[in-house]
């Protein structure tokens, strides 16, 4: 289920794939995200392509939001995480924390000082928490392995710069999202035909992506369900751009290992992929994806640029569209497509 808009030239189009924790509110998602890109684009210097994505004077590009929310949501689903108890399942959770707590780990000085915020006095707590959630392992029971995972959400959002980027309220709600990327990666959870969640996930985007070419900007988990998704055979559409942002695909500990197909690469009618991420945002790997995914046959590989943030929600999708470095070739791809800019030669990628 998509939520788009289509005016009476529809050349250029540009989905969005939202990631952890979406609201059902599809049309007011749409609009964030379009009203934070315009903003961007208006920094890089693009005023014509922000007139372009303007509610109240475009015909010339079709919106498209992507949602899949409502299936972590199923009737009948029980837990917090809304989903039946399963052990692999919660064990990826744990195995996920782990990941997101020895990166923020591995920035820490010899001095047991976080480089960012010299002297915390949080980074004993948190190598305490990693150290239960490490030894609390399956044996212990699913109980203590939820009491171990929750001490580690806790420590991490009062972790020295997660403290200030204020994006889960609570550890509660912080184990909730992260449950979604587990959820989706343990491939469970099958309907009546027998898909499981992240089948009938990698569908939403299908029909959204539709068989127009497009430019699809993927957020978080939705980097993860438009990577999959731009596999697949039955996705036909030339990608001009696919943008990335707050993505965990190079997590190595839970996401990377179980990417589809193997090894994991740039999907073949990607014609351009950029990664964006934030120092400050929890979710995203260090590594750059294009030391962890090879190039496609056009020799179209991922390139990697880092973003900076000030204040809260460092993690949202709009903290990086109203960035110039992430909305200009945006853009520039926009203009491609409505018909103003010639499409660049396929087979390399610009740098950013």
């Amino acid at each position: 289920m998509g939520a788009g808009r289509a005016f009476r030239s529809p050349d250029a189009r540009i989905v969005f794939v939202h990631g952890i924790g979406a609201k059902p509110d599809v049309e007011e998602a749409r609009r964030r995200w379009t009203d934070a890109l315009v903003r961007g684009v208006v920094r890089a210097g693009h005023s014509g392509v922000a007139a372009m994505l303007q509610d109240s004077v475009s015909v010339e590009v079709e919106v498209v939001f992507a949602y899949y929310g409502d299936l972590f949501e199923a009737p009948g689903a029980q837990g917090e995480i809304g989903a039946p108890p399963d052990a692999e399942r919660d064990l990826l959770l744990r195995d996920l924390l782990l990941e997101l707590v020895d990166l923020q780990l591995a920035e820490v000085d010899p001095a047991g000082n976080p480089p960012r915020s010299p002297g915390s006095p949080d980074v004993e707590q948190l190598r305490h928490a990693r150290d239960q959630l490490a030894a609390g392992g399956a044996a212990q029971g699913a109980g203590n392995l939820g009491r171990q995972a929750l001490n580690a959400a806790t420590a991490l959002l009062a972790f020295g710069p997660l403290r200030r980027t204020g994006q889960w309220v609570s550890a509660k709600l912080l184990i909730r999202d992260l449950s979604q990327v587990a959820r989706y990666l343990n491939r469970g959870e099958p309907d009546a035909d027998g898909r499981g969640i992240d089948e009938r996930i990698r569908a939403r985007v299908r029909e959204a992506v539709d068989d127009r070419p497009a430019v699809i900007v993927a957020h978080s988990l939705g980097s993860v369900v438009a990577y999959e998704c731009l596999h697949d055979p039955g996705v036909q559409a030339p990608v001009p751009l696919l943008v990335t942002i707050g993505s965990p695909l190079a997590l190595h500990t839970v996401v990377w290992p179980r990417l589809r197909p193997r090894p994991p690469r740039t999907p073949d009618r990607v014609e351009r992929w950029l990664n964006f991420w934030d120092r400050d945002d929890l979710i995203v790997a260090r590594p750059r994806l294009e030391e962890c995914f090879g190039a496609n046959a056009h020799g179209v590989s991922a390139l990697s640029d880092r973003v900076d943030s000030d204040g809260l929600w460092v993690h949202t999708a709009t903290k990086y569209l109203d960035k110039a470095g992430v909305a200009g070739p945006i853009a520039e791809a926009l203009s491609r497509l409505a018909g103003s800019v010639p499409a660049p030669r396929i087979g390399g990628a610009a740098p950013l």
